[in-house]
C-alpha cells in the first residue's frame, strides 16, 4: 500500500470519525483502531538491500568498520609503534597504551602488501610518526609513559610517502588478496589518496 492511499484512507477516517463524534462510541473506537493500524502500516517500510558488484571490493549497505588504510614509508618502520602528531608536528595528540597494541591477538603490526604497501592494523593516519620502540618492547613496559616522554624517541616525524584509504575493512571478502590484486593492477586510483 502506497503512502497515497494510506493518507487518502486517513483523511476519510478522520472525516466519518468527525460524523460520528457524537452518535455512537463504539463506531468511534472501531475507526480508531482502524486508523491506527493505518498509521503503523505507513510507517513502517522495509528496503531491500542494496549492493553494487566491483571485482576486488563487496560492498555491503549498513556495516561499519574501520577504514582500510593502505600505506608506504620511507624506511621499514612496520615493527615500530605508531603515534599521532599535532598537524604542525610539535606533538603527540594520540598514542596507544601499552596494554592496548594488539590485534586480534597478536602485535598490530601492519600486513605486508604487495610493492611495499603495508595495511594498517592500528588505526593511523597521514599525521603519523613512529617510535623507536617496537611493538614488544613496548608491550614490556612497567607503565606507558606520558606523551612528552614519548616525543623524543620519535625516529621520523614524516615517514610517509604514500597513504590511501580503499573503502572500509568490512567490505573485503580476502582483504590481502583483494588489496594485492588492486595494486598490481594499476587500480589504487580507485582509493582516496590521503598522501
Amino acid at each position: 500500500m502506497t503512502l497515497v492511499y494510506v493518507g487518502d484512507i486517513l483523511i476519510c477516517i478522520v472525516s466519518i470519525m468527525k460524523i460520528y463524534k457524537r452518535e455512537n462510541s463504539i463506531i468511534r473506537f472501531v475507526l480508531r483502531c482502524v486508523l491506527m493500524c493505518l498509521m503503523f502500516i505507513s510507517c513502517t517500510h522495509q528496503a531491500a538491500p542494496v549492493s553494487s558488484s566491483n571485482d576486488s571490493v563487496k560492498r555491503t549497505m549498513g556495516i561499519s568498520s574501520p577504514p582500510c588504510i593502505i600505506y608506504r614509508t620511507r624506511k621499514d618502520y612496520s615493527r615500530n609503534v605508531p603515534v599521532i602528531l599535532s598537524p604542525d608536528k610539535s606533538k603527540i595528540v594520540s598514542y596507544p597504551d601499552r596494554k592496548d597494541i594488539n590485534y586480534n591477538g597478536t602485535f598490530a603490526i601492519p600486513t605486508p602488501l604487495a610493492e611495499g604497501f603495508l595495511l594498517d592494523n592500528r588505526g593511523i593516519g597521514v599525521q603519523v610518526a613512529f617510535l623507536s620502540y617496537t611493538y614488544e618492547q613496548y608491550s614490556r613496559l612497567a607503565a606507558t609513559p606520558p606523551a612528552t616522554d614519548l616525543m623524543s624517541l620519535i625516529l621520523d616525524k614524516d615517514p610517509l610517502t604514500e597513504m590511501y584509504q580503499c573503502g572500509q575493512r568490512g567490505q573485503y571478502t580476502n582483504i590481502v588478496q583483494e588489496l594485492n590484486d588492486l595494486i598490481n593492477s594499476g587500480k589504487l586510483s580507485t582509493c582516496k589518496k590521503l598522501k
